[in-house]
């Protein structure tokens, strides 16, 4: 879609180059969320974790399991958004 809508990008293979620790918090500040609004559900009940996990603890485990949060994510300067419609990163091109 990004391709179709002539926007440069770089793609990063999440399962590949996880984000680490400080990348992930920066995502979540520049989304404005917290861990547990951009967590895979199905996956963490899969991995068998609480629904009352700390955010630290959330934010932990999905260092270490990337599968856990929501994807894609397009991030513009300071500003984030969740390609869940995959229309929603156009809103990133708005000034």
């Amino acid at each position: 879609m990004l391709n179709e809508h002539q926007v440069k990008h770089t793609y990063r293979e999440y399962t590949r180059e996880p984000l680490n620790e400080a990348e992930l918090r920066a995502v979540l500040r520049k989304l404005g969320v917290g861990p547990h609004e951009v967590l895979r559900t199905r996956d963490a009940t899969k991995a068998g974790i609480a629904s009352d996990i700390s955010a630290d603890a959330l934010i932990a485990q999905m260092v270490t399991n990337p599968r856990l949060l929501q994807r894609p994510i397009g991030i513009v300067g300071e500003r984030a958004a969740i390609g869940r419609p995959p229309e929603a990163l156009l809103s990133l091109l708005d000034d």
